[in-house]
């Protein structure tokens, strides 16, 4: 028998669309991937946080009126920032100590003036499960 000369045999492989086909599969893998590591939930050990040394710190006061106290000493917003920089020596931790009944924004905004100041100890006073009284 003879074979037919006229035709060529083609033996490569098309891969244009196995690549069109693995880029896209790649690229979904690419947007979901970080999408799934959101949103862990991990319960976190309980510890009770060290007490801060009362010399070495400088209690700032919000209370149910909206008054604002550096150290005992009654300020108005507009004074802070010179206030607080005259009685902060640069080291010390700063604790806000704002009523529950004070709007967030206020407190907010103290937490700022404390924050431009260039204070890098800043915490909460808060109550612990011991002391809340029961409702």
């Amino acid at each position: 028998m003879k074979r037919s000369r006229s035709k060529p045999l083609n033996q490569e492989m098309n891969l244009t669309n196995m690549i069109d086909v693995v880029f896209s599969i790649l690229i979904v893998f690419m947007i979901s991937a970080p999408l799934m590591s959101q949103g862990v939930k991990v319960d976190l050990p309980k510890a009770e946080a060290p007490t801060l040394e009362q010399e070495k710190m400088l209690k700032v006061s919000l209370t149910r009126d909206q008054e604002i106290y550096i150290a005992d000493m009654k300020v108005e917003l507009e004074d802070f920032n010179g206030i607080f920089k005259s009685l902060w020596d640069g080291d010390m931790a700063v604790v806000i100590n704002a009523d529950d009944a004070v709007p967030y924004g206020i407190v907010m905004k103290v937490v700022s003036r404390v924050q431009q100041a260039g204070v890098k100890k800043l915490g909460f006073l808060t109550l612990s499960k011991d002391e809340m009284p029961e409702e």
